[in-house]
């Protein structure tokens, strides 16, 4: 059986343990904390009856997913072996420098190594190592689980081979790789997040809507479509010639709005007491694990029903 190195056993961790035992693979789960390492055990143990209720575990048992993950104590046991490492430590430049000196020198020779790093670019912490070649960002929406996207990122030195090869591996686990040809600051998920974001923050410091009215706009109309068609496949959708002729009847109007959207507002201003107010009133602090929950539940259920649809379509 392949093995995978997972390091760091947070909120990421964790969910990669579970999304490579899924797929069969043995699963080497290592923490500096051995704490953290039987916290994520004690998540996926919680997890796992629910994604099986939703068919979510290719046919396999709880069971045969928790037997696939062995907690060890020493990195050097975790890498031993291993062919893939997926690491998970802190969002921070210093960690990730030293981590990754420490699994270049101790993982074997022709391993990769890849970080789920959400922000820092891979040039940042790989340029010193001596297999910096075999390094590469891998991040993914958490839960990977759930979210089958999931970008892989090459730092200017990363093997084409080690980005191609980090590409079959995420099709054979169930991901859906989207593979960038050259870094860039927040990626491509960050990005179309953030211009989402800054949009979402402006319209309500201006005063032009509410928290609950710019929610509806997304979960009740783009979201719709959007959960199972990109951008550009909603526009070549959304006229009768195709995206040509979309581009012809409504550029116009994204030219006018272009320029107004290029003014920041500062989301810990004023309007985050706004935003706050706003979402305590709908639900509490107290209630948001709760929450929670039941977003995980829902993401389930509808990971589950694009499963069916595509096997109906195909």
């Amino acid at each position: 059986m392949t093995k995978i190195a997972v390091v760091g056993a947070g909120f990421i961790g964790r969910a990669w343990a579970i999304t490579f035992a899924r797929a069969g693979y043995a699963v080497s789960l290592w923490d500096q904390n051995l704490e953290a390492s039987q916290r994520a055990l004690d998540f996926i143990r919680s997890v796992l009856p629910d994604l099986a209720a939703n068919d979510l575990l290719n046919g396999r048992s709880p069971d045969d997913i928790l037997a696939d993950i062995r907690v060890e104590t020493e990195l050097s046991l975790s890498l031993a072996g291993t062919t893939y490492i997926q690491e998970n430590t802190l969002e921070d430049l210093k960690v990730k420098t030293q981590v990754f000196a420490a699994l270049d020198e101790m993982a074997p020779s022709a391993a990769s190594i890849a970080s789920s790093t959400s922000a820092i670019l891979p040039s940042l912490f790989t340029e010193h190592l001596h297999g910096r070649r075999r390094c590469l960002v891998v991040h993914p929406i958490n839960p990977p689980y759930l979210i089958r996207a999931t970008e892989i990122v090459p730092a200017p030195w990363t093997s084409p081979e080690v980005v191609e090869r980090t590409r079959v591996l995420m099709l054979a686990i169930g991901q859906a790789p989207i593979v960038m040809k050259q870094e860039l600051d927040g990626f491509i998920m960050n990005r179309l997040q953030g211009a989402l974001l800054e949009e979402a923050f402006r319209l309500v410091a201006d005063g032009h809507a509410s928290i609950e009215d710019v929610d509806i706009g997304l979960r009740e109309g783009l979201a719709l479509r959007w959960s199972f068609m990109g951008p550009f496949e909603t526009i070549d959708l959304n006229a009768p010639g195709g995206v040509r002729d979309y581009v012809s009847r409504y550029q116009g109007i994204y030219e006018n709005i272009f320029p107004s959207t290029r003014r920041r507002v500062d989301w810990a201003g004023p309007v985050l007491a706004v935003v706050e107010r706003d979402r305590r009133k709908r639900l509490a602090n107290v209630d948001l694990a709760r929450r929670q929950t039941w977003r995980d539940r829902t993401l389930m259920a509808l990971v589950a029903h694009k499963r069916r649809t595509a096997k109906d379509l195909d």
